[in-house]
């Protein structure tokens, strides 16, 4: 049996103490899974109506295969992950620890806040910081992320219930910390104003590359450590030979580095026509020695990736935290619903925009994140995700409910001497929180139609897959997916998928093809069809010939894949759940 019987019991009680009810409607052609599968032990399985279950218990079963199946505790990571992706799934429990400790009471959830708090302890022994430490500016930015996010849950968890002692959690604050801090400025190196006029590299070992995530992830790690660093005495370095100086909570350097990064961001024009954040930008002509006279980020990829559109919203709202500017917030808004109208769902109907394709049982149109409302990569149909690609929905998801979470009563803006912003009257406050509300309950049908999706890939052990919207049953046309037809940007490069590309310093892992549309068997997505511009295709696939499940394809149900279907369930219950 997968789930130890303590830990069952714990999740058994959590279910059915649970006072607040999330329902999402079962699609009507796939049968719920139950949540746990009787075993030698006896256990059942959780109560839940057969056609309504209550998303709670899912969210904690995601929760339970995603440790039991992946973490592994001797080692203190998951093996299967690689060194970004894991922090990416160590932020994931630290959410979701926040999650629990919010729905229950202290004696319900304790036991189980103490399993997986154990465990994320170990993940920091775990994890490879001095590797990290050698590989691209994004990678350090998400261990920043990772962090922050744990100590966000001790605060949470320490506040409500411990107001009378102290709780034993909180000594890791300052550990977690220094590590945040140390990676914050190991990745501030990457900050370049010799080209483009500022922005962040992605790697020192490449040739230059102003990407969004990169960006991105500097402007929201910088105002998440304003926000949330609680200040680290510790002096030793983690890199070079000089102690560091001690950090301080709320240093203004953070600030000023996120709106900076902000201000550059929005004036390199990286968004598509859609409103979508294309990958990023190369200098063209440029040369190791640099003898170019061209200093403009010029060569756009237009590649657009799901986790491009997530990362982005939580330092957004950081910001409006930081300044009070509204603006922010409307930003972000603004780009969730450009997102959302990318997979094709309509905000106004709450419904697919290809109302009609599932009762013609024809794979919806692509509609450049997606088709019938549930979010894609453009790698899940055609079955060709890496590892990195497996990782990007669930980035976005756990951002989002970041973003949508309720806003402050009050906030702790920058003093009056500061040319920012003034002190906030409690009534402006008040409206831009009312704002704030309506605008995200608008994208509760749709996060609940994407975690419905999620839920029917899951097998018979919960793992959840990475084609959301894989037809189940077969459909004319798809069958076992050997033909899918994908539409890709003109001038898309998706080395994310397929590996970097020769001419950018010469680490390519497969081949570069001239293609528009890709019509890919995918037990074979070299073999392309229809001339076009450049997009990098994978050189070869795992998949075997014979497979049923859409899902089994290429590298399967993964580690990562099971974060994306907690952090959209998480959503669900964060954004689509609560009463604001």
């Amino acid at each position: 049996m997968r789930t130890p019987s303590s830990t069952a019991l714990s999740l058994l009680l959590l279910c059915i103490s649970s006072t607040v009810s999330v329902v999402i409607d079962t699609p009507t052609q796939h049968a719920q899974k139950p949540l746990f599968v009787s075993g030698d032990n006896g256990q059942k399985p959780l109560p839940s109506k057969p056609d309504h279950p209550s998303l709670y218990p899912a969210f904690l079963n995601a929760l339970d295969v995603l440790q039991d199946e992946y973490f592994a505790t001797w080692q203190g990571t998951w093996p299967t992950a690689i060194d970004w992706t894991a922090a990416v799934i160590g932020t994931y429990i630290s959410s979701a620890l926040t999650t629990i400790s919010k729905t229950s009471s202290h004696k319900e959830s304790e036991n189980l806040v103490n399993r997986y708090f154990s465990q994320l302890i170990a993940s920091y022994f775990g994890q490879d910081a001095f590797a990290l430490r050698q590989e691209a500016y994004d990678d350090m930015l998400w261990v920043v992320l990772g962090w922050l996010e744990s100590i966000k849950f001790i605060e949470t968890h320490s506040s409500l219930h411990y107001e009378d002692e102290v709780w034993y959690g909180t000594q890791w604050s300052s550990v977690f910390a220094h590590r945040a801090r140390i990676f914050w400025d190991m990745a501030s190196q990457g900050w370049d104003t010799s080209l483009c006029n500022g922005g962040m590299i992605w790697s020192p070992y490449l040739e230059p590359y102003k990407n969004a995530i990169t960006n991105e992830l500097y402007i929201t790690a910088s105002i998440s450590m304003y926000l949330y660093f609680p200040g680290d005495d510790n002096p030793s370095p983690f890199a070079g030979t000089a102690a560091t100086p001690p950090g301080v909570p709320r240093d203004p350097k953070y600030l000023a580095a996120a709106i900076e990064g902000y201000k550059w961001l929005k004036g390199s024009n990286m968004t598509d026509s859609q409103g979508l954040y294309v990958d990023g930008y190369h200098v063209s002509g440029w040369t190791k020695n640099n003898t170019n006279d061209n200093k403009r980020c010029d060569a756009r990829n237009e590649m657009v990736y799901t986790y491009n559109q997530g990362v982005l919203l939580s330092g957004q709202r950081g910001l409006y935290e930081a300044t009070g500017a509204k603006s922010y917030l409307d930003d972000g808004h603004q780009l969730v619903a450009d997102v959302i109208a990318a997979t094709g769902w309509s905000l106004k109907t709450s419904s697919p925009i290809d109302a009609d394709s599932g009762k013609n049982k024809t794979l919806g149109k692509w509609h450049g994140l997606g088709r019938d409302g549930i979010m894609e990569e453009a790698c899940d149909a055609p079955g060709y995700c890496s590892q990195d690609g497996q990782t990007f929905k669930g980035i976005f998801f756990h951002h989002l409910t970041l973003f949508c979470s309720p806003l402050p009563d009050h906030l702790v803006l920058p003093g009056e001497g500061s040319n920012l912003h003034p002190i906030l009257a409690q009534e402006s406050l008040e409206e831009t929180r009312k704002f704030h509300k309506k605008q995200c309950k608008q994208y509760s049908h749709w996060i609940k139609h994407n975690a419905k999706a999620a839920l029917t890939t899951r097998d018979k052990d919960g793992r959840f897959g990475m084609w959301w919207g894989a037809p189940v049953g077969g459909r004319p046309g798809i069958g076992d997916g050997r033909k899918i037809r994908v539409e890709l940007p003109d001038m898309a490069v998706d080395y994310r998928n397929g590996g970097v590309p020769e001419e950018w310093e010469g680490r390519s892992k497969g081949v570069v093809a001239k293609l528009n549309s890709l019509e890919m068997c995918p037990c074979m997505p070299d073999v392309v069809r229809d001339i076009g511009d450049s997009v990098f295709v994978p050189q070869q696939s795992e998949l075997g010939f014979g497979v049923l499940d859409l899902n089994d394809r290429g590298r399967g149900r993964t580690v990562e894949t099971q974060g994306g279907g907690l952090s959209v369930l998480g959503a669900t219950w964060g954004v689509a759940g609560e009463d604001r």
